[in-house]
């Protein structure tokens, strides 16, 4: 089973985990209120995000996402958070927001930073949550998927959306269904988890810029000038259960560079590339952008090499933000990469958008890609170069021995997709998987449509294309390797 992970020298991987999917963000947000709830004085918490809202309530009745970070430091738990510096609210970014995240976690005793150690025009894009805790080590638990602690995550199964909702395009409503997906962890992977953080908070690179509106916004926030030393490490948790784990990670190439990864990480790349010259029967993807040609490239090849194989994607069916600026570059860019998988595989690849029982379309936002239901991933990357070179990106790949992990999450998936019953055989069937989907278009309580997407003007095209590129799809790796096919 472990043949499906990169080699141990590439990243290290642990066995003896549970593994437990927190499918929509209402789920994920009740687990965080149980787990951090329970937190006692001398315990451990650090996260990473790259957007928080203090005042995202968890539940109808609270606590917010600050009230429970906050009162967990002044239990006398050690609280440390690394929030993206972001940019301005003004241009649909997360700067005021994280700080008041960050002040409210400062004020209650712990240490949130602000970390604008990226690439330029990058971001850290990482989302976990690790508890610890003192004296209990089988109670230790890892957070990891594309679940961020803020507005519009909190929907469930109905995707009538959060009461507290994010902006985005309008024809996804004033409160936009949202699907998402994270990963509760236990067992030895929780350590590695924990190193993600580890090695980012430890980085002797300065956090920010040097400039007097910086320093400002770091007084403002409470925010130290360099980071207090970690705590040093418990042993890692015990065996939990029976699920592999390989914690995989995106760094850019930069400079000054990431001391743990001096000529940047492509680790997600090319677990995905390892994963998809493994597959034969299915590769099912849930993602945000599904765009890139490096990607479709990648999965092309696997579609030509295996006549039996089929790829299915669910991917939202507007661009969050769809002005002719924004969402064309994006439009034009799946466009292509979908002609490129349908070339290959004509009637083996086929892309779809779900809605609501309103017929409101649902914003798909999870991660999720399973491989011949044994190698399945979950984290903040989606399928597209920004996320494979050029912005920190962390994800978890997950192969059960005992077969039912990936089989489980799939079938749940697709029985919310697809309106049938979670046993209905047919969702076990990886040979008729895209007849499956084919049929289920339209029928009653199903959610599933086929994804339209027009072919570009030519002059749109010539714009459109580089901005792509150069802009919302950009190149992190080293320079010898950019533009090639290599990770």
């Amino acid at each position: 089973m472990s043949d499906w992970f990169l080699p141990e020298d590439e990243r290290p991987w642990t066995s003896g985990n549970l593994v437990r999917p927190l499918v929509h963000g209402a789920s994920y947000f009740a687990r965080l209120v149980e787990v951090v709830g329970g937190t006692r004085a001398g315990d451990r918490i650090v996260f990473t995000d790259w957007r928080g809202d203090a005042d995202e309530r968890l539940a109808d009745g609270g606590p917010t996402i600050g009230e429970l970070l906050r009162d967990a430091a002044h239990r006398g738990v050690d609280v440390r958070g690394l929030l993206w510096r972001s940019h301005s609210d003004k241009a649909r970014f997360n700067a005021q927001e994280n700080r008041h995240l960050g002040e409210v976690v400062n004020e209650a005793g712990g240490e949130a930073l602000f970390d604008e150690r990226v690439r330029r025009g990058g971001s850290h894009h990482q989302k976990l949550l690790v508890v610890r805790h003192r004296g209990r080590p089988d109670e230790d638990v890892a957070f990891v998927g594309g679940i961020d602690l803020c507005h519009g995550r909190r929907d469930d199964a109905e995707h009538r959306g959060d009461p507290q909702p994010a902006p985005l395009d309008e024809r996804y409503g004033p409160r936009p269904p949202w699907h998402d997906a994270s990963l509760e962890i236990r067992g030895p992977a929780v350590s590695h988890v924990l190193d993600v953080f580890s090695e980012r908070w430890d980085d002797p690179t300065p956090l920010d810029h040097r400039n007097p509106y910086r320093a400002l916004m770091q007084r403002a926030a409470r925010m130290p000038r360099h980071p207090e030393p970690l705590p040093e490490r418990w042993d890692p948790p015990p065996d939990a259960g029976p699920h592999l784990v390989q914690v995989l990670r995106t760094y850019p190439a930069k400079r000054p560079a990431f001391p743990f990864a001096p000529e940047g990480e492509r680790s997600i790349a090319r677990a995905y590339e390892r994963a998809f010259a493994r597959a034969k029967r299915l590769v099912y993807v849930e993602d945000q952008y599904f765009w890139s040609g490096l990607v479709a490239g990648a999965l092309a090849d696997a579609l030509r090499r295996e006549p039996g194989l089929q790829v299915i994607a669910v991917v939202p069916r507007f661009p969050e933000e769809d002005s002719a600026v924004s969402g064309t570059p994006m439009r034009l860019a799946q466009h292509e990469a979908r002609d490129v998988l349908h070339e290959a595989g004509a009637g083996r690849f086929a892309m779809y958008d779900i809605e609501n029982t309103a017929g409101t379309p649902i914003y798909v936002h999870a991660k999720i890609c399973i491989v011949d239901d044994t190698w399945m991933t979950c984290g903040s990357d989606n399928l597209n170069v920004r996320s494979w070179t050029h912005d920190s990106e962390v994800t978890c790949a997950v192969v059960d021995p005992e077969g039912e992990l990936p089989v489980a999450l799939r079938t749940s998936l697709w029985a919310e997709h697809l309106g049938l019953p979670q046993d209905d055989p047919r969702l076990r069937d990886l040979d008729q998987a895209t007849s499956l989907w084919e049929q289920r278009v339209g029928a009653p309580g199903s959610r599933i449509r086929a994804h339209v997407l027009t072919a570009p003007r030519r002059a749109v095209r010539a714009w459109a294309g580089p901005a792509y590129r150069l802009l919302f799809d950009p190149d992190g790796r080293p320079r010898r390797i950019r533009g090639t096919d290599r990770f």
